[in-house]
């Protein structure tokens, strides 16, 4: 049996989506740009697309920019936001535990003479919305905030938050890493007083390589990629179409019946956790119940490295993942088990399961059985 359970580094590309994408390489091929019928027709696919993503958001067609992912999402918040804000002031908000296309671009900004205020989370990977308060600051231009932990599955308050920022000065930029909460969660901006919104194709169902950024009508950014003016001037270079029409089918079907899917994936989760937290040794790091994201499980195995544990399922089939597989093919010690303090023998000890409702409760048994079976052996080596 093959058990997949890195949805979180991504997901299998729905059939729907896959065909799509074919029949757009090989037979509606046309420049979205160009005048003629294939270009209007290819045209069409992205309008189409664009009112499917603005439906699960109660958002306007308007409102949806097309990226290369996530990453670029990210930064074109963040970095286009701050240079279109500037002169309000240097001063910008993070979390310790935010993916590294958030934290990298913040430590780029703070070479650039910006500062940045990182706020801390507790034992469960949330932040505290005093220390928001305390952080915001006259000078202070956005704040980026994840809605779910890429690692530990973490809620964030984003639309609590929200509120926070706002009421503060309503002119600071509130910015949103969705990428783990999009398909997850439900997320209306205007309602959580969102101005940003950065989504992933490929963590839904969708391909890589595409994906958006959700932009409120009237907020202050500037583009970060220029050419030939494309969508708006926003996003200059031409369109990924057969990647936007599939995108914009996964964002369909992804929010079809959420709420029956979400307690699909707790109670494939809440068994999990159940059942592995009883092998000695073995602990869940975060939240449970409903007061984590359905689909991540951070497990820490008492005296057996991450990157042992992985290979030893992967010999049986099993896919789970050392870390935020986006930072690097090799697992390093992560930020966010170090942001929670995680006792320090368990941080290169843990491992992420993330399912999908492609996932069933027979590969969750299969995965316990074998769990059960070689954990006791590993562990016999422990490092002295």
């Amino acid at each position: 049996m093959k058990a997949y359970f890195d949805n979180s580094a991504t997901t299998r590309c729905l059939p729907e989506a896959t065909e799509l994408m074919v029949h757009l390489l090989q037979e509606e091929y046309g420049n979205p740009s160009s005048l003629h019928t294939m270009g209007s027709n290819a045209e069409k696919y992205i309008t189409e697309a664009k009112k499917k993503i603005a439906k699960t958001l109660k958002a306007q067609e308007k409102e949806i920019i097309f990226t290369s992912g996530g990453t670029e999402s990210d930064n074109l918040a963040i970095l286009g936001a701050v240079e279109a804000n500037k002169r309000a002031g240097n001063h910008l908000i993070t979390t310790a535990v935010e993916h590294a296309a958030v934290s990298a671009t913040m430590a780029h900004l703070e070479e650039l003479g910006y500062e940045v205020t990182y706020l801390p989370v507790d034992e469960t990977g949330v932040i505290s919305l005093d220390d928001l308060k305390a952080a915001l600051r006259e000078d202070t231009i956005l704040v980026s905030i994840m809605a779910v932990n890429n690692e530990m599955g973490a809620l964030e308050p984003i639309e609590e938050a929200g509120k926070v920022i706002k009421e503060f000065n309503p002119s600071i930029v509130y910015h949103v890493d969705a990428i783990q909460g999009y398909g997850k969660i439900q997320i209306i901006p205007k309602k959580m007083n969102i101005d940003l919104l950065s989504v992933s194709g490929h963590k839904i169902h969708g391909p890589k390589g595409v994906g958006f950024l959700y932009i409120k009508e009237r907020t202050k950014i500037r583009p970060i990629i220029f050419g030939g003016g494309h969508q708006k001037g926003m996003r200059s270079g031409t369109e990924n179409v057969p990647a936007v029409a599939a995108l914009g089918v996964a964002a369909e079907r992804i929010y079809e019946n959420l709420e029956e899917k979400r307690e699909y994936l707790y109670g494939l989760r809440d068994y999990f956790v159940e059942e592995v937290t009883k092998i000695p040794g073995v602990s869940v790091n975060g939240r449970t119940g409903r007061q984590i994201a359905p689909h991540i499980v951070s497990v820490s195995i008492k005296g057996v490295r991450a990157e042992v544990i992985l290979h030893t399922l992967e010999e049986k089939d099993i896919y789970v993942s050392a870390g935020s597989a986006c930072s690097s093919n090799k697992p390093a010690i992560s930020k966010t088990l170090k942001a929670i303090h995680l006792d320090q023998n368990l941080l290169d000890s843990t491992v992420r399961f993330s399912f999908s409702t492609e996932n069933t409760m027979e590969e969750i048994d299969y995965a316990l059985e074998i769990m059960r079976s070689v954990i006791p052996m590993l562990q016999k080596y422990t490092r002295r």
